[in-house]
């Protein structure tokens, strides 16, 4: 008895010096997920846009082609996560006729207005041609129509923190459509349908620009503001919407001075502003602002430029 008792220990010892050595292994997978929202959680933060209504300058299509054009650029452009819009655009800067009847002037008097305001670009555009043509058979109660619309579109991007433009490119969502259609067809129906074509077209011509405009403005720098000092606390103008992160260490700086050519007279650029120190986000106010403690330096005051460390 006593020897098949050493026997089971013995093969009980072995089973356990075999687990204690044998490589540990995990019921099932590390979630993902966990992975994804850690890194979600510290996602870029987002510049503002200052999106101004397009226009339509051609002869048809009239104003619903021009908020077609402008609302599929917002909806294009939202897809990135990488922007927000200024809800308070055309207030500051008007619309794209009004910046095109002024010739850039008036955007560039503004800039100043729109980097206190937190906007990091300025957009405006039109549509420059639209017109559509068809060509059907000749004879038959039931006439196959080719339909061709054809739309140019133009967009131009302003850089509010170097005060220039940046981008300016017109490109054409010329398309075609082949349809039957009887010959005593309404003309209310083919103006509807001829209205349809536009508005995709014009569709497609926003669709080419919207990845350059968001690579142009995916390499620009995001600048807030100092909006208030209240004691130790300091409140800028950017929070959780804009992806401003809680520990978030900001720089302060002064605002650049515009350099010209002294030939010309043109304006080359802005110089970099100087740090003056650099604050940490504690925590969220409002809809999108952030608190601050000052982190290091001093002298920080209300209307201070603030940048990502």
């Amino acid at each position: 008895m006593l020897s098949l008792r050493l026997g089971l220990f013995s093969v009980l010892f072995a089973a356990l010096a075999i687990t204690a050595c044998a490589p540990i292994t995990r019921r099932g997978p590390i979630s993902q997920a966990s992975k994804v929202n850690s890194v979600s959680e510290f996602s870029p933060i987002k510049k503002k846009i200052a999106l101004l209504s397009f226009y339509n300058e051609s002869p048809m299509g009239g104003e619903d082609l021009a908020v077609n054009a402008t609302e599929e650029f917002r909806r294009e452009v939202m897809k990135a996560r990488e922007f927000l819009f200024d809800p308070e655009a055309e207030a500051t800067f008007g619309t794209s006729r009004e910046i095109y009847a002024g010739g850039g002037i008036k955007l560039a008097q503004l800039a100043r207005k729109a980097k206190m305001s937190g906007v990091n670009i300025v957009v405006f555009g039109r549509i420059r041609e639209a017109r559509v043509r068809q060509k059907s058979d000749e004879i038959g109660f039931v006439r196959k129509v080719k339909s061709l619309a054809e739309t140019v579109v133009e967009i131009k991007v302003y850089d509010v923190l170097s005060n220039k433009e940046l981008f300016s490119e017109s490109v054409d969502g010329n398309i075609t459509d082949d349809n039957l259609r009887f010959y005593n067809a309404e003309s209310e129906e083919n103006l509807s349908y001829r209205q349809d074509l536009l508005r995709y077209s014009v569709r497609v011509a926003i669709r080419k620009l919207v990845p350059q405009v968001v690579k142009i403005g995916s390499r620009l720098d995001w600048m807030g503001r100092v909006a208030k000092i209240i004691g130790t606390r300091i409140f800028i103008n950017a929070g959780r919407s804009s992806g401003v992160n809680l520990g978030d260490i900001l720089k302060v700086i002064t605002e650049g001075q515009e350099i010209y050519d002294p030939e010309s007279g043109a304006m080359i650029g802005m110089s970099q502003g100087e740090v003056k120190g650099t604050l940490e986000v504690i925590d969220y106010f409002g809809p999108d602002g952030a608190v601050c403690s000052l982190h290091s330096g001093g002298s920080v005051t209300e209307g201070d430029f603030v940048q990502l460390y």
